[in-house]
């Protein structure tokens, strides 16, 4: 059978605000899954804090092309937000600024508590397809290459190429393929993998606190897409050499960890 070998990919960026940024609309595709919309009228109200240089600038969108450029057809185009002073997680997905329209439009778009430790509504997506919060599964090199902090206490995100059905704690089902992973299903990096320690096979410090993450914490399926990729946040102080280490383990270097929760799938179509 065919083992995917792991990959790292350093794409998805997130803006840090302080509590003062003026909240806007976001006309969502799936404002139904989506916070920040009246449900009962499906309008969208001021809610998510996005810096209007988000509108103009590179790299504050996932891609690089600023807010107003047009690639929601060819990228994901995550949109994150962190208030740090509320404590608030804004997550977004498939965003766009219409110029002609002075609105952002995007395809779903989540908010995250972080004082508290709720999930998404059963059945609903997020700005990820699993409905799982993005930032806290980000591989960060602020957490990585800070020798002051000993070790990574999270998960890490990872997308796959095909899923089916999901468990907790995602909260929404984005495939059907049989014999494939659900969404949040947690996977396991083995102590030893071919008889050897994963996080030996490098000198780096920064690559062998990832592993040993990886070993503790694991990865969490959130998405499908390219295959076997673990999500970091771009940083100019990442090595692509060192980075390049991850490529040597091999899909079957991780374990399934079996949570105890039921696999959920779609329901049949049936009439009332």
């Amino acid at each position: 059978a065919w083992i995917p070998s792991l990959y790292f990919a350093q794409g998805i960026p997130y803006v840090v605000v302080s509590g003062g940024t003026p909240k806007v609309a976001v006309e969502f595709d799936y404002a139904d899954e989506s916070d920040g919309v009246d449900h009962a009228s499906g309008q969208s109200l001021p809610f998510y804090p996005i810096p209007a240089q988000a509108i103009t600038t590179p790299h504050w969108v996932e891609g690089g092309s600023p807010g107003n450029v047009d690639q929601r057809g060819e990228a994901d185009r995550h949109l994150i937000v962190v208030d740090c002073a509320a404590r608030g997680l804004y997550e977004l997905y498939n965003v766009f600024y219409d110029t002609a329209e002075a609105r952002w439009r995007g395809g779903s778009g989540a908010f995250f508590d972080m004082n508290a430790n709720a999930r998404r509504p059963d059945g609903w997506t997020s700005a990820d397809a699993a409905g799982l919060a993005i930032f806290p599964g980000l591989v960060r090199y602020d957490e990585a290459g800070d020798p002051a902090i000993a070790e990574i206490g999270h998960a890490f995100r990872v997308t796959v190429r095909a899923t089916d059905g999901y468990v907790f704690p995602a909260s929404h089902v984005a495939g059907d393929t049989a014999g494939a992973l659900p969404m949040g299903a947690r996977l396991r990096l083995k102590a030893s993998a071919g008889g050897v320690d994963p996080a030996s096979r490098t000198a780096d410090p920064v690559a062998r606190k990832i592993f040993r993450a990886m070993q503790k914490h694991g990865l969490i399926v959130a998405d499908n897409g390219s295959n076997w990729y673990v999500s970091g946040s771009p940083d100019p102080r990442w090595s692509d050499d060192n980075l390049n280490d991850f490529k040597d383990i091999p899909g079957d270097a991780f374990e399934v960890v079996d949570t105890g929760d039921p696999i959920v799938t779609d329901a049949p179509d049936c009439q009332l």
